[in-house]
């Protein structure tokens, strides 16, 4: 499953082989509510192909209609802004007070060495920082060991490309279902695997990656990474178990394991008896989730992301 950055910059790349010089819009600035986020970026083609999202589709086909009329010349980076006024709120289908500012640039073949390069990185699960100059319209190109929000400021723009933290949630039960749903609304990509054919079968969650497999198998191929996190969920220590031994030897960055203090005890027992060592038993969050009381499986899932948005802001655990 490929991110929405990797198919916009997959056609960006592809028009600039059929010698389309496309557009590249970017959320750089929102006030308000706004249908998608800073970052959010979109290539349009000139004969009206597109590919990504800045709206829910108003703001595209306004855009695209400027553009065919050529109000913009595309010959430096240029800013817009929408939502400017109660009417054109209205006419787009912006919410009440929400206002977008774009970054909109016309690329041609001296974008093709980064557009490559970003490309690639998304490929990769690299991070990339684009540094780019609004004046020259020039990029370069910086590692980055983590990604970041974007910033911009009156002479550039730094905007991150790299994988999205990907949670990998063993076990298809509700809480999964709650997890995914609160996971995805804080831009995670979620994937959910099971052995269990039959639990898969009855997923009622969101729309997500759903994989049948065992759970060291699917965490070596799809979350053994720095940009990674598991979680095991299904209270089967013969699942759990064999997830976790996998998980906590991995590059994984986060990994948790759903149950209560005693259930935890007796599983760092039972992963003692299997070799893994107390420094790597070290790495595990378990009981999953900030200590709030929680019960039902929503609550659970509030305190899990409570605990990642902790660890992600790199506050100290209460």
């Amino acid at each position: 499953m490929q991110s929405i950055d990797s198919d916009v910059f997959q056609h960006l790349r592809d028009w600039l082989d059929e010698g389309i010089r496309p557009w590249l819009c970017t959320i750089v600035r929102t006030v308000g509510s706004s249908p998608r986020p800073a970052g959010s970026i979109l290539a349009i083609a000139g004969d009206g192909r597109q590919i990504g999202s800045v709206s829910g589709g108003c703001v595209e086909e306004d855009l695209l209609e400027r553009l065919r009329t050529g109000v913009y010349a595309g010959q430096s980076p240029e800013l817009i802004e929408y939502g400017v006024s109660a009417e054109e709120n209205e006419r787009l289908g912006l919410p009440c007070g929400g206002r977008l500012t774009l970054l909109l640039e016309r690329l041609d073949d001296n974008a093709r060495p980064w557009v490559d390069a970003v490309l690639q990185a998304l490929r990769e699960r690299r991070v990339l920082e684009r540094h780019l100059d609004l004046t020259t319209g020039i990029s370069r190109l910086v590692p980055a060991a983590h990604f970041s929000s974007l910033a911009i400021d009156s002479k550039q723009l730094v905007q991150c490309f790299g994988p999205r933290m990907r949670m990998l949630l063993v076990g298809a039960g509700q809480l999964a279902h709650s997890l995914a749903e609160l996971g995805l609304a804080m831009d995670y990509e979620i994937v959910v695997t099971d052995p269990r054919e039959q639990i898969l079968r009855e997923w009622e969650g969101p729309q997500v990656q759903l994989l049948q497999g065992m759970p060291d198998d699917i965490i070596r191929e799809h979350a053994n990474d720095h940009h990674s996190l598991v979680i095991t969920l299904t209270h089967d220590p013969r699942i759990d178990d064999m997830a976790l031994m996998e998980a906590l030897v991995s590059e994984a960055w986060y990994v948790g394991a759903l149950g209560s203090q005693r259930t935890t005890e007796k599983r760092l027992k039972r992963l003692r008896e299997l070799d893994i060592t107390e420094e790597q038993l070290a790495r595990l969050h378990a009981p999953v989730g900030l200590e709030i009381g929680s019960k039902t499986p929503l609550e659970i899932a509030v305190a899990i992301m409570a605990e990642l948005i902790q660890l992600r802001r790199g506050l100290p655990a209460s």
